[in-house]
């Protein structure tokens, strides 16, 4: 089973004006490309930190994180953004549509920015918008969509450049439960298709969707999902963490 993302002894520390704030306190992770994943924790433990620092968003403190082979350490801003357009697609909790576009044009873009051509990058994105249930939406403004319809153009746009890797921040946090359902059936639709992914969420619910479920507490892995509960996670005495 090929390795798609690993994490290895992955601290992330920020300035803070009362006193330095450990996000992250030692994580080692590894995830196969045939995975769905989540990682699951309370408020304030790491989650959301070390989903940007296997994004590239963010640069780890101390430690090396490997996405479908490529070690992102010492990488330019400009190569971390390359590495996303090839391999990497995020979906965000509060969408991060571009209201002045279209459906089509909000999932044609990423294409386009990555070097394909417009026809193909149209012709890409009408057959994800048709496999997410939004084909007769093409021409429409982002904002006459429901929730659910957003969070799916959300997905469609990330999926636009066939990455490797999904990751999913909080997907279902803005919207109903019934939003909530149909962002979770197409995720597992997804990864039936063979995509591998990656969310955190506090939601057990959200969770429940996923193959495999990884818990973090105070920047640290609590359980790795695969039977094991780290020696690191049970030892901490240190102050909480406030970030992720």
């Amino acid at each position: 089973m090929t390795n798609v993302m690993s994490a290895r002894g992955v601290r992330k520390t920020y300035d803070a004006d009362a006193a330095p704030v450990r996000a992250l306190r030692g994580v080692d992770l590894t995830m196969d490309e045939s995975e769905f994943m989540a990682v699951m924790g309370p408020s304030g433990c790491g989650k959301s930190t070390l989903l940007n620092l296997i994004a590239g968003l963010d640069t780890p403190s101390d430690g090396e994180i490997v996405v479908a082979g490529e070690s992102l350490q010492d990488k330019s801003e400009d190569e971390l953004a390359h590495m996303r357009r090839r391999h990497i697609g995020i979906v965000f909790q509060f969408f991060n549509l571009l209201e002045g576009m279209s459906v089509l044009e909000n999932v044609t873009l990423p294409a386009v920015i990555a070097g394909a051509k417009r026809r193909q990058a149209e012709s890409r994105a009408r057959d994800l918008l048709d496999l997410l249930g939004l084909g007769d939406k093409q021409r429409s403004a982002p904002g006459v969509l429901s929730g659910g319809q957003r969070q799916r153009l959300a997905i469609a746009r990330a999926l636009a450049n066939e990455p490797t890797l999904l990751l999913a921040d909080e997907p279902t946090g803005a919207l109903d439960s019934e939003g909530g359902l149909e962002v979770l059936e197409l995720f597992r639709r997804l990864h039936a298709g063979g995509q591998a992914i990656m969310l955190v969420t506090h939601d057990e619910t959200v969770a429940a969707a996923a193959t495999r479920l990884v818990r973090m507490r105070d920047g640290r892995i609590e359980d790795d999902g695969r039977g094991g509960v780290t020696a690191g996670a049970a030892a901490s005495s240190e102050s909480p963490v406030t970030t992720g």
